[in-house]
């Protein structure tokens, strides 16, 4: 059966866009929590050029540490490229972390504390629920009505945290001045599904916290130790539709962050924009892969070569099947052109790799077409599939493609 253009449509074609009635922000913790994992470090050049990067792709705030020398000057840096995006400090419940905010001239905060039994009674065994509650209190009215900084309030362990007591918890930092709330999943134990109940229903847990609390906003916050931060992230987006004005989401380039990370700032920007029809980014896509790139490059981060999108085999294909139907209409295997992100396609030449994929990289190093009977190509394909009889398994690099054409005398 042949089916026409108009049939097989373009690739844009095959999302069917769900408008969201709430508008998502982007609040970035890669210099955040991001540089939380271990192993990686940005110089302070390097922490504001990412920052200065974030911004340009649309993300509306960014967070940051901001308590050694080499993170105050990073904020410093910061401060002097006026960027769009608002750019908080991170705290711990205690007013010493909000004079080093302000010495940072951070206009807002992110206060966190813990919500759930198991972190509050590890790390404070002998504070009553009272104690706790004024303990915060104090850190908060400080931080929004003394010293007048917008404040987030993050529920450390959110997920694990009983409601009644989250409940209370919420309304005091509200009455004490904070706008927005973060819902934090700090062992990766939320669920996505609308009927998963509390406190790790992450839909539950949005819609609560409209229903029975007075806090203003809301924010996401999902670490992936299931595999699910952005699932449980874009969960939370939806949840927020209809019942709020903007959600945050936060989130860190890459995924990276302690254990096995957050979710991915660019994984839920592009699921936003490809499957909900949310426009605000969309001039800015190009730009992930060079980002991807200046922060390995800047870190330490080695990036998987399978990650997706921005991984450099994320649009490689090398098995015979794969190559043959890519070169015959990308739509057969790339959900969507490579480009978009700033990323490219890349015919690797290894075991799996057919006549199609060797036809295609012979011509596009050669410079001139192939028949796929010509003598030359049988001989090509030989070599390669010699080469992979002694148990070879990297693809062949272009040098080592190149050789084999220039010992056939094709080069």
């Amino acid at each position: 059966m042949r089916m026409s253009p108009k049939e097989i449509g373009d690739w844009k074609s095959y999302f069917h866009e769900m408008p969201l009635d709430v508008d998502p922000l982007i609040d970035d913790s890669t210099l955040r929590d991001g540089v939380q994992m271990p192993g990686i470090a940005a110089s302070p050049e390097n922490t504001a050029k990412i920052a200065e990067l974030l911004d340009g792709i649309g993300v509306e705030r960014i967070e940051i540490h901001h308590f050694q020398d080499p993170d105050r000057q990073a904020v410093k840096l910061i401060h002097a490229k006026n960027l769009k995006a608002r750019v908080a400090g991170w705290c711990r419940a205690v007013k010493g972390d909000i004079d080093n905010a302000l010495e940072c001239d951070f206009k807002e905060v992110g206060i966190s504390h813990p919500v759930s039994y198991i972190h509050l009674t590890s790390k404070w065994p002998d504070l009553s629920v009272e104690d706790i509650l004024s303990r915060v209190t104090d850190v908060v009215e400080y931080a929004a009505k003394d010293q007048g900084l917008r404040v987030f309030v993050h529920g450390e362990d959110s997920t694990r945290a009983d409601w009644d007591f989250e409940k209370k918890f919420i309304n005091t930092v509200a009455d004490a001045g904070a706008e927005v709330y973060r819902v934090c999943d700090t062992v990766g134990l939320a669920l996505s599904d609308i009927n998963a109940p509390l406190p790790n229903g992450i839909p539950a847990k949005v819609r609560a916290i409209h229903k029975e609390t007075k806090i203003g906003g809301v924010e996401i916050h999902t670490h992936d130790d299931l595999g699910n931060a952005v699932e449980t992230t874009l969960a939370g987006i939806k949840a927020a539709s209809g019942l709020y004005e903007k959600v945050y989401s936060s989130t860190t380039f890459l995924g990276i962050g302690e254990r096995g990370g957050n979710a991915e700032t660019e994984k839920v920007i592009m699921n936003l924009y490809l499957h909900y029809g949310v426009k605000k980014f969309e001039a800015n896509l190009h730009k992930f892969k060079k980002i991807a790139n200046f922060i390995s490059k800047a870190t330490g981060y080695a990036v998987p070569p399978n990650k997706a999108m921005l991984g450099d085999y994320a649009f490689a294909h090398e098995s015979g099947i794969h190559a043959h139907g890519v070169l015959s209409n990308p739509l057969t295997y790339e959900l969507y052109p490579p480009e978009i992100v700033g990323n490219s396609r890349l015919l690797t030449i290894g075991k799996q790799s057919g006549t199609a994929a060797i036809k295609n990289k012979m011509e596009e190093m050669v410079g001139k077409s192939f028949d796929k009977d010509d003598p030359m190509l049988e001989n090509v394909v030989g070599r390669v599939k010699k080469i992979y009889e002694h148990g070879r398994k990297a693809s062949l690099s272009e040098s080592e493609f190149r050789k084999i054409l220039s010992e056939e005398n094709i080069i």
